[in-house]
């Protein structure tokens, strides 16, 4: 697999603590920004859909 590359929302502070996502073709991969060397979780696109989709509905 090629090295993933890593982004956090345009919405997080340059210095803020977030999550960070970098997608694949059939892979979305999140990790702990403080921990950039740690484990990450992976999951399909279509889950992570779904996630920020619930997210979306929660934040109103």
């Amino acid at each position: 697999m090629s090295e993933l590359i890593w982004r956090k929302s345009t919405h997080s502070a340059e210095a803020a603590n977030c999550v960070e996502i970098a997608t694949a073709p059939t892979t979305v991969h999140i990790r702990d920004s403080k921990r950039t060397t740690g484990p990450h979780l992976t999951v399909r696109p279509a889950t992570w859909t779904r996630f920020v989709a619930t997210l979306g509905t929660r934040a109103r």
